[in-house]
């Protein structure tokens, strides 16, 4: 499992440190960084300002606290924001690609209307030339009229709607999906077990598209039962074990838990809904599933311990997104 941190592009704390890192007259100096554990706060102190240091650690557990961070995730963190950086320039490149097919496109309308106009200053453009020209864009017409009209939404799409970037993770007809290469014509996608995926992008202007990367923190929410007869004590202490569990793990969730009864079911079992906010986005689908298993997991021993009762044999717990209304169900 990744580490779970936060690591942005618009943070000025890692351009900073790559920058004084690879400088010959700091090599010396981020020996350290081969050699020991830890991280120090003096050590960052040397190439950073105080409230850079600051700032850079908040980003690691403990770090704050200690002033100091441990080797193997700040290498972890460096690691995430040189992939964002590459998902940035892959971005760029694809946007430059678009802009080149656009100005390509124009420069061709910009010739034939050059062209018209020639025509008709030098007095060319007589009877039989304007029948002539007339014929062939009916022609062109009748046979590239479709493929003019995709053309056209697609650029509406890329350069106007614009709902994903290179690197995004979105949904798309149900199916979690990271945007690989954008054109203008089309997008091609990679599912979560590696499948590419292309699209045109006339038909994805039809269809609703979930963007992780742009959305706000997104909910999860875990659904179970309870035997109806359970005391309002063991509800009470199911909820400070659960809201102890989101404390000990300040890097995965927000201290913010809602536990509800949602509704009894057969008379004789409460319908219980937790809700959660993680700290991070949906745009790692494998880090986003490792925390999701470990939050159900916990909740499965806190049921345990409690000696409350879940659904019989045939019955299961619910995990869902409840930010784009898939559900996920595991078995115990």
């Amino acid at each position: 499992m990744g580490l779970p941190l936060d690591s942005r592009v618009s943070n000025p704390c890692p351009w900073v440190i790559e920058k004084n890192l690879i400088a010959p007259e700091c090599v010396t100096d981020s020996c350290f960084l081969l050699f020991t554990r830890f991280i120090e706060k003096d050590d960052l102190s040397r190439f950073m300002r105080k409230e850079q240091v600051e700032k850079l650690l908040a980003f690691f557990p403990g770090a704050k606290e200690t002033g100091k961070i441990r080797k193997l995730f700040f290498k972890i963190w460096l690691e995430n924001v040189h992939l964002e950086r590459k998902s940035v320039i892959r971005a760029f490149k694809d946007t430059k690609t678009c802009i080149d097919t656009l100005d390509k496109l124009g420069s061709a309308l910009f010739l034939v209307l050059i062209i018209i106009l020639g025509l008709l200053l030098t007095g060319l453009l007589t009877t039989p030339v304007q029948i002539f020209i007339s014929s062939q864009l009916l022609l062109l017409e009748f046979i590239f009229g479709n493929a003019a009209k995709d053309l056209l939404e697609a650029i509406v799409f890329v350069c106007a709607k614009h709902p994903f970037d290179v690197g995004d993770r979105c949904d798309v007809d149900g199916v979690e999906m990271e945007v690989a290469v954008k054109n203008i014509l089309t997008t091609v996608f990679l599912t979560n077990d590696g499948e590419k995926k292309t699209y045109p992008n006339s038909v994805l202007a039809s269809k609703p598209i979930s963007n992780f990367n742009r959305s706000p923190p997104l909910s999860e929410s875990v659904e179970f039962k309870v035997d109806f007869s359970a005391s309002d004590e063991s509800l009470g202490a199911l909820k400070d074990k659960i809201q102890t569990y989101l404390d000990r793990n300040p890097n995965h969730w927000h201290p913010d838990p809602s536990v509800v009864a949602k509704e009894i079911l057969d008379g004789d079992h409460l319908k219980m809904v937790l809700h959660v906010t993680p700290t991070m986005n949906f745009l790692n689908a494998r880090e986003r599933a490792a925390r999701r298993s470990d939050l159900v997991l916990e909740l499965k021993k806190i049921l345990e311990e409690l000696h409350l009762k879940v659904a019989r044999a045939s019955s299961v717990i619910n995990l869902s997104q409840t930010a784009i209304g898939s559900h996920y169900c595991a078995r115990f």
